[in-house]
C-alpha cells in the first residue's frame, strides 16, 4: 500500500516537472521571440547612447585624465600576483586535495560588449573586471587556504569576510577546534566529487 502512495507521489512530481519544464520553454520562446524583435531597438538606442571619443575626452576633467597612467600601472603587480597565487594553487591544493578555484567564476568578461559603450568605456570596463575578478578569486583561494589550515574566526570585528568564514570556529573554542577542523579540512576535498 504504501509503494503505491510513493509510486503515486513520484508519477506526481514527475507530472509537475514536465509541466514546469513545458511552461519554462514556452517563456523561453516567447522572451526570445521578443528580444528578435527588439534587437534592433535596442541597437539603435545603444548606438546614440554610446558617447564618441572626442565628446569623451572633451567631458572628462583633466585630473582624471593624469591619474589614469597611475590607475593602469597597477595592473603590473596585479598581473604578478595573478601568476603567483595561480602557481601556489596549482602546485598546493593537489596536495592538500582541495578543489581548486575555478578562475572563470571569478574573472568574466561581458560589460565591454556593451554597445553604448565607447573604447575607452569597453576599455576600462576590461580592467575593473579583471582586477576585480582577479581580488574575487584570490579572496577564494585564501579563504580555502585558511579553512584548511586556521578556520577560527577573529576575536575583533572585521570589516569584510569571506565565503567560507561563517563555518569558522568561534575565537577560543579549543575544543571545537580540535575535534571538528578535519569535517572543515574534508569539506575542502569533497567540493572535488
Amino acid at each position: 500500500m504504501e509503494h503505491y502512495k510513493i509510486d503515486e507521489l513520484v508519477a506526481k512530481i514527475k507530472a509537475l516537472e514536465s509541466e514546469l519544464e513545458t511552461e519554462l520553454h514556452q517563456e523561453y520562446e516567447k522572451f526570445t521571440c521578443e528580444i528578435v524583435k527588439k534587437r534592433e531597438e535596442i541597437l539603435a538606442s545603444y548606438r546614440q547612447d554610446r558617447q564618441g571619443l572626442v565628446n569623451y575626452f572633451a567631458t572628462t576633467p583633466i585630473l582624471h585624465l593624469l591619474s589614469a597612467p597611475v590607475i593602469w600601472v597597477v595592473l603590473i603587480p596585479a598581473f604578478l600576483l595573478d601568476i603567483f597565487v595561480s602557481f601556489y594553487q596549482w602546485v598546493c591544493f593537489p596536495i592538500y586535495k582541495i578543489t581548486k578555484v575555478k578562475r572563470s567564476d571569478y574573472i568574466v568578461y561581458d560589460r565591454h560588449q556593451l554597445g553604448y559603450l565607447n573604447a575607452i568605456e569597453k576599455l576600462n570596463c576590461l580592467y575593473c573586471s579583471y582586477f576585480n575578478g582577479l581580488m574575487g578569486y584570490i579572496s577564494e583561494i585564501a579563504a580555502r587556504t585558511e579553512q584548511y589550515w586556521c578556520p577560527i574566526r577573529h576575536a575583533r570585528r572585521i570589516r569584510s569576510i569571506h565565503s567560507r568564514y561563517q563555518r569558522f570556529f568561534e575565537y577560543g573554542d579549543s575544543s571545537r577546534f580540535r575535534q571538528e577542523a578535519a569535517l572543515l579540512r574534508k569539506e575542502l576535498t569533497e567540493e572535488n566529487e
